[in-house]
């Protein structure tokens, strides 16, 4: 059966009322058919089974044959990605892969070397965008829950509410500690974050105040990666070690 996410509020009296882009992509793009039978995902631990019960013009209904909760979070710390905002459509990229790696929380941030800078009106329709591109990862990626995403913030602001018990910089100027010294070094802690620049890199004065902040810097040893790749290599390895994929 097919997976979908959708709006806790949108299931009621034992059915699901499903419109917008979700109904053109069930209705129109999977042509799916009454009597097809999907699973939803609310988002928030729900899972319900049910099956197309009618078809409209703008929405379709479906009705609800079973709830449950879904099944409990893959073991490992709760990842979140700041990432500094790169050109173009590359955050679209990082968005899509690090839902597929199982980050918890993406977290996007203007630097002093962004090149991008968003308007109130852009960054709501990148938001939205964004969003709609997370849904869809988790979908593909049969995750039970979505990423939260947060508002575009300054980097000053990142760094005053990163609270997660272990807070990694990656940072190409950093030398002596080494990504797997680190982490061995460390018990599994229940949160873990990691900043990563934008294609600029992060300047020096924002490195310092970082590492004020409790951040510990890292490095990749000789590997320099994009700012597009460098937080997906880093999420991998996390995973690995603390998480579902070792």
């Amino acid at each position: 059966m097919r997976r979908f996410f959708v709006d806790e509020n949108a299931i009621a009296d034992g059915t699901a009322t499903i419109n917008g882009n979700l109904f053109c992509h069930m209705a129109r793009v999977l042509r799916l058919k009454i009597g097809t039978r999907v699973i939803l995902s609310d988002g928030i631990g729900r899972r319900h089974v049910g099956y197309i019960e009618q078809i409209g013009k703008e929405n379709l209904l479906i009705r609800i044959e079973e709830s449950t909760s879904e099944p409990a979070r893959p073991a490992g710390p709760v990842m979140t990605l700041y990432q500094g905002l790169p050109k173009g459509s590359k955050m679209e990229f990082i968005l899509q892969k690090s839902t597929e790696l199982g980050v918890d929380v993406l977290a996007p941030f203007a630097a002093a070397r962004s090149d991008v800078r968003l308007t109130a009106a852009r960054e709501g329709q990148r938001l939205e965008r964004w969003q709609r591109i997370i849904r869809e990862a988790a979908r593909q990626s049969t995750r039970t829950t979505i990423p939260q995403l947060h508002a575009v913030a300054d980097f000053a602001e990142v760094l005053a509410t990163a609270n997660q018990s272990v807070k990694l910089l990656l940072w190409e100027e950093e030398k002596a500690n080494r990504l797997r010294s680190v982490l061995g070094s460390l018990p599994m802690p229940d949160s873990v974050a990691v900043v990563v620049g934008p294609e600029g890199g992060l300047s020096r004065d924002e490195a310092a105040a970082a590492m004020a902040a409790g951040f510990l810097p890292v490095t990749l040893g000789s590997r320099i990666l994009r700012s597009e790749t460098a937080g997906l290599a880093i999420l991998a390895v996390l995973q690995f070690f603390w998480g579902d994929m070792g």
